[in-house]
């Protein structure tokens, strides 16, 4: 059967997140509607990320087999058509490789975390972006985050939720800077643990704030204390970036 590999964007704001569950609507769950209203057939995509509810991505990646040796261009239009009007395109479809797994393929995942650091209330990124109305130091969050990269244990950074199997994780890259209003937090990695993201950007925010110093972040990672994280940033701020193969 023909694989396809699927690069969608969506605003994760009316979904209960990637994965399908037994109340709401899921992206996954329009995604396979959108190919049984093409093919007929029902299929079970996977997904290179299980975003939460409310988190966006600009190139989540996925893999479907199909019976039919569909043109790429016609999977992409006809999926977008059916999708029409949830807040989901696809962006591409390519064939790939037969081995081709859009999880377990992935050698990196780039996540982006925005934050609004303004007083006034968030009118057009109210549901895309985390409003901080102090004022932020972008400078130290930068120079803290260095002490997260590498391998480490993060079970100060996962949900108690996390289904991984262990919470030994290598971030290959964690950048702050500021745009503007925006201050940008950049993280890289082969793979996250669940609300690791999220938790991280909670505890730079708690250094600008003079919650944390530095010392508590770079102990974090040893105290492997779910509880010790503090505060973790909302869903709305965090996107999928893309998925490197």
């Amino acid at each position: 059967m023909p694989r396809y590999k699927l690069t969608i964007e969506y605003d994760g704001t009316p979904f209960v997140g990637w994965q399908i569950q037994a109340d709401g609507l899921s992206v996954q769950g329009l995604v396979e509607t959108a190919i049984e209203a093409l093919t007929g057939e029902k299929t079970i995509i996977q997904g290179a990320g299980r975003t939460d509810a409310g988190v966006h991505a600009l190139g989540q990646i996925a893999h479907a087999e199909l019976s039919k040796d569909w043109q790429p261009n016609i999977v992409r239009d006809a999926l977008n058509a059916y999708l029409r009007p949830h807040p989901i395109a696809v962006l591409a479809a390519e064939k790939a490789a037969d081995d081709f797994d859009a999880r377990f393929s992935a050698k990196r995942r780039h996540y982006l975390y925005r934050i609004i650091n303004r007083r006034a209330d968030l009118a057009l990124e109210r549901e895309r972006a985390w409003r901080v109305p102090r004022p932020l130091d972008e400078g130290a969050m930068h120079e803290a985050a260095q002490l997260l990269v590498g391998k480490h244990d993060f079970t100060t950074f996962r949900s108690t939720e996390c289904q991984a199997k262990s919470p030994l994780k290598t971030l290959d890259a964690l950048g702050v800077a500021r745009e503007g209003d925006e201050v940008r937090v950049a993280a890289c990695a082969r793979s996250f643990l669940h609300n690791q993201v999220r938790s991280m950007v909670g505890a730079l925010v708690n250094v600008s704030e003079g919650k944390w110093s530095a010392g508590d972040v770079a102990a974090a990672p040893a105290a492997r204390d779910r509880t010790a994280c503090g505060q973790v940033a909302p869903p709305q701020g965090l996107y999928l970036v893309k998925v490197d193969y």
